[in-house]
């Protein structure tokens, strides 16, 4: 895919960039192009927390699985106020 890119040249890549120009407008390519910086930025920086992230899951799991160990005993309770 980067061999496209190595055939570009300057009169192509003019062209494409017209082309842009003449679907978008003059005032939503700005907003375009900084759209797709803040995504391009925000994509990067989640690659870089995802190996964070998989430690956390597992022990967010253990007081979850804790919690609902606690909660059967106070439902035995419950059910024997009822009867």
């Amino acid at each position: 895919m980067l061999g496209l890119f190595d055939q570009l040249g300057a009169p192509e890549i003019l062209i494409i960039l017209a082309v842009f120009l003449l679907l978008f407008g003059a005032k939503k390519l700005p907003e375009l192009a900084r759209s797709l910086g803040k995504s391009s930025t925000e994509f990067k920086k989640g690659l870089k927390e995802g190996g964070k992230d998989e430690l956390p899951e597992e022990s967010a799991t253990a007081p979850a699985q804790a919690t609902a160990a606690e909660t059967k005993p106070a439902e035995k309770a419950k059910a024997e106020d009822a009867d």
